[in-house]
């Protein structure tokens, strides 16, 4: 093993107890990360992007039209579940218009490359859910505007258009380049592919620590609800595909994918358009920067307790069950 597989598998194995310690350290002694600029935020998460593109072929654009029933079931999961559960555990929970329209833009996003990384320790679909994070990061500057807009249109002004705009030159256009890049000189991305794990971690980690340490006292201030939305959300999300799955009788390891795919967000992307979006809510970054430590700490979980399901004779009769509808 290279030196750079052994440092991109340290920060993979790793990632969670990293992105935790920064978010630690940037939430009690902020001035630990204030020297992280907020503009850096969406430099960084272009940086993620295109790293993910540079993971991408043409093989995997392919299984939309190979596989196109588990990508519509993702797309749709994806952009329904998350959305309507942000929106009704905010109003339970009574969360003010900031904190709401956070809570909602982190449900609106489609999934990030974190839930790609647990599906692979998760011993889940990792192609399935390559492909459903592609699509769904496609669908997004069309889908992640207009459902944050429809369900916050009584409570706050939505700039549809800048979030549409954010999302093209932050998320599509880096991972089209990267797309292009691996395309055409492949051999050369086969050579950097191993550090790109640990690239993106330390990105997000410096994310995480910009968001929080910049957000410190907000964060603290907000209590423990906020916690607990984020936190249910997330688990829902896990909880809901899992029972979508089964409802449609998948096999093992798609359930694994679908599973952590719905309940992993680009909470990333949330932060960095929250401020595109709501530029007089302060409060609408905060939900973002708390889910991105939390999703990757439960997801590193989830995945431990995953990769002890049996996905072999378990999944069986699903498997053969799902190949006989296609089939008729």
């Amino acid at each position: 093993m290279s030196v750079l597989e052994k440092i991109g598998n340290f920060f993979g194995k790793f990632m969670a107890l990293i992105i935790l310690a920064v978010a630690a350290l940037a939430l009690f002694v902020p001035q630990s990360c204030l020297w992280i600029q907020v503009k850096w935020v969406n430099p960084l998460l272009m940086l993620v992007m295109f790293g993910m593109g540079l993971t991408l072929k043409i093989e995997d654009f392919a299984l939309v039209f190979t596989r196109p029933k588990d990508i519509i079931i993702g797309c749709v999961a994806q952009f329904t579940i998350m959305p309507l559960l942000a929106f009704a555990l905010g109003k339970i929970f009574g969360l003010e218009v900031g904190l709401l329209a956070g809570v909602i833009l982190v449900g609106t996003c489609p999934g990030g490359t974190a839930s790609n990384v647990i599906t692979y320790l998760a011993k889940g679909d990792v192609a399935l859910s390559v492909g459903m994070t592609s699509v769904n990061t496609l669908l997004a500057p069309l889908l992640t505007p207009a459902i944050t807009y429809l369900l916050l249109k009584e409570s706050v002004h939505v700039d549809v258009m800048a979030m549409f705009l954010s999302i093209v030159k932050v998320v599509i256009v880096p991972i089209g380049l990267g797309f292009l890049i691996n395309k055409f000189f492949g051999k050369f991305t086969q050579k950097i592919v191993a550090i790109l794990p640990a690239v993106s971690v330390i990105a997000i980690a410096l994310i995480v620590g910009t968001v929080i340490s910049h957000n410190a006292q907000k964060i603290l201030s907000t209590g423990a609800i906020v916690f607990a939305v984020v936190i249910l959300h997330n688990l829902l999300g896990f909880a809901c595909g899992f029972g979508l799955a089964k409802l449609l009788r998948l096999n093992a390891a798609k359930t694994k994918a679908l599973s952590i795919e719905i309940g992993m967000q680009n909470s990333g992307l949330a932060s960095s358009l929250a401020g595109t979006a709501f530029p007089t809510l302060a409060m609408a970054t905060v939900p973002g920067a708390i889910f991105s430590v939390w999703h990757n700490l439960s997801g590193a979980v989830l995945a431990n307790f995953y990769r002890k399901w049996d996905s072999g004779n378990a999944s069986a009769a699903p498997a053969a069950s799902d190949e006989a509808g296609e089939k008729a």
